[in-house]
């Protein structure tokens, strides 16, 4: 029997999700001590910004109207606002970026990381017999693998490990010639999920020379982007704002899930290659969801507030110093430069899903093992294997009891 490929892999549920993959590894073994403290779901848990009920309630004639699938006048310039504030783009700098054309919001970033795929793969024509590749870094967001799968492309795994900055080796892909004529799309997350690792200008650069030469699509997940423990990462389309091309070939994706704990609001937007952002919003009009009325407008006012941003971001901080302190060096522990997780080498206790079962059974503590996160790539490796990923989204009182059993029981 043939190996399953695309949308019959994908519906013969070859590719689990995480979340449910650990819960049946988990399922058939009692927690070692009560109470259990979860660390799997990178759901955040800080202080949501002010009046979002009673923004939404004072909107709440617009849940009558069919919702515009572009999203409101209101919401888009909010948005570019937000951008052009944040990454230092419009007056005074080269280049803006244009609320009506290059904007596009979304359900959350991960429907529109699904969605561009589709006008990925449909916009570039391969010769006969050539199957389309879209690329990933590996470990990856679900969404990635998804979308690949549901395109009939050929998901590409490359392995970013602590050899290569936790990022994908571009250089090494530049070589990849045959491949690279096929490609259709790279998905990069910086910071990087789980690792936090944050892709430099330079490099960030290369990813995007790299797309135009072959003329395929970077798709830039940036949902961490606000997260972060010292200098504010790069974002893409700054880079691309210096070049003569603007944002050709690019699309960023983000979302107010992370950087204003509203994970339940469903809102986010892609930004960037505005032709391409035409095609897609076609597409989106045919099979979308359409975001609701009243949270376009509570939607644009959370872009518009950053004070919130501020205080989650020292929440985060105060949660990684507890991490600094517990932790130390083990288990290869460095204080990441971005996101919310921790990326622990668990490689001399059995590897990760060995590790996740010890620490449930012995100290009722629930994380993630990297495994589930990553699949085994081109070279025979699966580069989450000796990982499990924890996410610090409890208290700091939950997180350090958490880190002190861990330790205990690892001791």
């Amino acid at each position: 029997m043939s190996e399953l490929t695309g949308l019959a892999r994908l519906a013969s549920g070859a590719i689990p999700y995480p979340f449910s993959h650990v819960r049946e590894l988990l399922s058939p073994f009692p927690p070692g001590i009560e109470p259990v403290i979860d660390l799997t779901l990178g759901e955040p848990r800080e202080a949501m910004p002010p009046h979002i009920a009673e923004t939404i309630s004072a909107a709440q004639a617009r849940f009558a109207n069919y919702p515009p699938i572009r999203g409101t006048d209101e919401l888009r310039l909010a948005i570019a606002s937000w951008i052009e504030r944040r990454f230092c783009l419009g007056p005074g700098q080269k280049v803006g970026i244009d609320p009506e054309t290059e904007i596009l919001p979304c359900n959350g970033s991960r429907e529109g990381l699904f969605y561009a795929c589709l006008p990925a793969v449909g916009r570039k024509p391969l010769p006969d017999g050539k199957r389309p590749a879209v690329l990933m870094c590996n470990p990856y967001y679900a969404a990635y693998i998804g979308a690949a799968l549901a395109t009939n492309a050929e998901p590409v795994y490359l392995n970013a490990t602590e050899e290569t900055g936790h990022l994908p080796d571009l250089e090494a892909l530049s070589a990849e010639t045959k491949l690279l004529e096929r490609t259709c799309a790279l998905y990069l997350c910086s910071p990087a999920n789980p690792q936090g690792a944050v892709a430099r200008p330079e490099y960030i650069a290369r990813a995007l020379e790299l797309a135009r030469r072959y003329d395929f699509m970077l798709f830039f997940d940036e949902c961490y982007s606000e997260i972060y423990s010292g200098a504010a990462p790069v974002g893409a389309l700054a880079i691309a704002a210096a070049t003569a091309a603007r944002f050709r070939n690019l699309v960023v994706f983000n979302s107010l899930s992370k950087r204003s704990n509203l994970p339940g609001l469903r809102s986010g937007f892609m930004a960037g290659d505005g032709k391409f952002l035409s095609s897609l919003a076609t597409i989106r009009n045919l099979i979308g969801p359409q975001m609701p009325g009243p949270t376009q407008v509570a939607s644009a006012a959370i872009w518009a507030e950053e004070q919130h941003v501020i205080a989650n971001r020292l929440a985060y901080r105060k949660k990684y110093d507890i991490c600094d302190e517990v932790l130390g060096t083990r288990y290869g522990y460095a204080r990441p430069a971005g996101g919310f997780f921790l990326w622990l080498n668990l490689s001399q206790f059995g590897g990760g899903i060995d590790a996740s079962v010890t620490l449930w059974q012995r100290a009722g503590v629930k994380v993630l093992p990297g495994a589930y996160l990553a699949q085994t790539g081109r070279d025979g490796i699966n580069p989450g294997a000796d990982y499990v990923r924890v996410a610090l989204v409890q208290s700091p009182e939950t997180i350090r009891q958490a880190l002190l059993r861990m330790v205990e029981v690892f001791a």
